[in-house]
């Protein structure tokens, strides 16, 4: 037998890497794995290309094309004030949003005060920026001034107060309002709805009682039914002579109605964890809280990551129930303004600006827990 030596053509003439086909990666070929892979897939694609055609054109038509974005000199000069006359037939008024987007902000707020507001929820930006992204060693620096610092300032300079000009609860409205209910509800109802979850869980008959009977009562009626309570049958059982502030009432049963909804989101997180786990952290000889700290909540807060915020993004939405009970939230405000007699007919435009500052508010939130669960992905899931 004799030794066949191989050769290796010289690097010159050696052929370039070429890349796969393009039938067998690329665009070509995700459209065919994704999108024509059967006769069913070929005829949902063509009905989906088809609802397209039909919808997304005379939608970009009516915002975009069509619309009205200027006003007309007379009312820049301040000749007269602004009103649907100055929109085209057809498109969109967008005037109608600027003309009353301080309102739809912050409600009845006066404007030489409004930068209170702006300040306020710049550091209250500040604040989840270093608790959800910011750098690891000082997150319990941003933990105490948001939990701590942040609701003592941001409640003084929105309601006023030692040097500040009082603003009653009374004139708060708009966005501002929105994200106040919606922030206060959502800090708030996640810290108690762990609480409900353990305790519903715990191993003492009166504990458990006690939590299975808030949780379902309170999952049990519907939202405003719980905002109505909280309204007019809560000052019923206080002293007489005292009264709550309408605000303080609805803050009190949205929270308390988010809360018994994520008790149940984390009892779920709670009941995923395998049963090694608590008795490892028992072997190990750590106390009850020790455990649920250090051990088992941070795994059933990762799993329910999803349910979370899933509970967050409907209560956000939810928020505009508080119209019900005489308050002036972002919805509400849009609807008041078109009540006026310069803007009837533009509901149609308050309420898709409406819409897509929801959307962009609930997109966000949904964006960032899956940035979350891919950051606390530990490899032992599947995607």
């Amino acid at each position: 037998m004799t030794d066949e030596t191989v050769t290796t053509p010289p690097e010159e003439t050696r052929k370039p890497d070429l890349p796969p086909p393009i039938t067998a990666a690329g665009p070509i070929a995700w459209m065919r794995d994704n999108l024509f892979s059967s006769p069913l897939n070929i005829v949902l694609t063509l009905i989906s290309v088809y609802l397209i055609y039909k919808v997304v054109p005379p939608v970009l038509q009516w915002a975009i094309f069509d619309a009205t974005w200027t006003f007309p000199p007379e009312v820049v000069t301040g000749d007269r004030p602004p009103s649907i006359s100055d929109c085209a037939p057809g498109g969109a008024c967008w005037l109608f949003v600027r003309a009353r987007l301080g309102q739809f902000m912050f409600g009845f707020y006066p404007d030489p005060e409004r930068w209170r507001v702006i300040l306020s929820f710049a550091l209250g930006a500040i604040g989840i920026y270093g608790l959800l992204g910011g750098p690891a060693p000082l997150k319990r620096h941003f933990a105490i001034f948001f939990f701590v610092a942040f609701p003592i300032l941001s409640f003084w300079l929105l309601r006023g107060g030692l040097g500040l000009t009082p603003v009653p609860t009374e004139l708060w409205g708009g966005f501002m309002l929105t994200l106040v209910i919606a922030l206060v509800g959502i800090v708030l109802s996640l810290p108690i709805g762990i609480l409900l979850a353990l305790g519903r869980r715990s191993k003492l008959p009166i504990v458990q009682l006690v939590c299975v009977i808030v949780i379902e009562v309170v999952r049990g009626v519907p939202l405003i039914t719980v905002m109505f309570m909280a309204n007019i049958m809560l000052p019923l059982f206080l002293p007489p002579g005292m009264d709550v502030n309408v605000l303080l009432r609805v803050l009190v049963g949205t929270t308390l109605f988010v809360s018994a909804y994520m008790a149940e989101v984390v009892r779920g997180g709670l009941q995923a964890i395998p049963k090694g786990q608590f008795e490892g952290a028992m072997a190990m000889g750590l106390g009850y809280w020790s455990m649920m700290r250090l051990i088992i909540l941070p795994q059933a807060l990762r799993i329910s990551i999803p349910g979370i915020v899933n509970t967050f993004i409907g209560f956000f939405k939810d928020t505009t129930l508080v119209s019900m009970v005489g308050l002036y939230d972002f919805l509400n405000m849009v609807k008041a303004g078109y009540k006026d007699a310069n803007w009837v007919g533009v509901e149609i435009s308050g309420y898709a600006f409406c819409a897509i500052v929801y959307w962009i508010c609930c997109f966000s939130m949904s964006r960032y827990s899956m940035y979350l669960e891919r950051k606390l992905h530990t490899g032992h899931k599947k995607r």
